[in-house]
């Protein structure tokens, strides 16, 4: 099977003078994004042959906290979807969408 064409994602991350970032914006041509601004980030890629996860987490000075628990909790919902149809084990799908629910409760989120 060959490469028949490569995608990118592109992230720009503006930095003030103790590195911490000021503005975020990204970049997915063939998602019809291009240069978009954002507040947060969350990125994580499997290591294989260490078997380790490298992630990154990074949100502007300026994110407001209400915004942050929203987007934790919506990327813990989509981490449980996620898991769900790469893993085909619906228990476990249940029990992460139940502490979803449960952690939007808590944060008041619903």
């Amino acid at each position: 099977m060959s490469i028949e064409h490569n995608s990118e994602i592109k992230f720009k991350v503006a930095l003030d003078e103790n590195k911490i970032p000021e503005e975020i914006s990204w970049t997915a041509i063939d998602g019809g994004i291009d240069n978009e601004p954002s507040k947060a980030i969350m990125i994580s890629v499997w290591d294989h042959k260490k078997k380790d996860t490298l992630k990154m987490d990074l949100w502007t000075k300026d994110m407001p906290v209400d915004e942050m628990k929203q987007f934790y909790h919506q990327t813990l919902v989509a981490m449980a979807e996620s898991f769900e149809r790469a893993t085909d084990d619906a228990k476990m799908g249940a029990t992460m969408k139940d502490f979803c629910d449960y952690f939007a409760e808590k944060l008041e989120l619903k």
